[in-house]
């Protein structure tokens, strides 16, 4: 039993070192739910650049539970994400991706719930498309959003073409 629960901790601790290594930027937070003993209940803002193709940045919203369960970490916060990507500079694709391919993860519950943010690409409109969902083994989760990157001229470069970046 004791060899279990340290496989567990092993697994976690080892998810937690893996999201460290493309941890997001805080903006900032905003309280929502004012707790007296406890941390608040927030709405924070990150920002994570697109690890694949520069030039592009996505912000999202997500919502962190204060009180006890949230002081230590064990709180499963809920799926309600927002997500907004632009064009912040020139397009370059750094390599060949797929259709829904993983840009940011990170963990939203001690085990069970996940929260992603995954790429594609509308070659008919050059326009690349970004949606963030969170999933759960067992029950999956309908809520979701969804952000598109017109890839557009910067200066005088020609925009790339995100449908010449896909695997096929």
């Amino acid at each position: 039993m004791l060899a279990r629960i340290a496989l567990v901790l092993a697994l976690v601790v080892g998810a937690a070192a893996g999201a460290a290594a493309q941890e997001p930027d805080l903006i900032f937070k905003k309280s929502t739910v004012w707790r007296a003993l406890t941390p608040d209940d927030k709405l924070a803002v990150y920002g994570i650049d697109d690890p694949l193709v520069e030039g592009v940045a996505c912000h999202y919203t997500t919502p962190e539970r204060g009180g006890i369960s949230g002081t230590f970490g064990v709180a499963e916060e809920v799926s309600d994400i927002s997500l907004s990507c632009r064009q912040i500079g020139p397009v370059t694709f750094k390599q060949r991706f797929g259709q829904g391919d993983v840009v940011f993860s990170e963990r939203r519950s001690l085990i069970f719930k996940k929260m992603q943010i995954v790429r594609g690409c509308d070659a008919k409109r050059n326009t690349l498309v970004y949606m963030v969902y969170s999933d759960r083994p067992i029950e999956g989760s309908p809520k979701n959003s969804t952000s598109t990157v017109p890839l557009m001229p910067w200066g005088n470069e020609v925009p790339a073409q995100c449908g010449e970046w896909l695997n096929k």
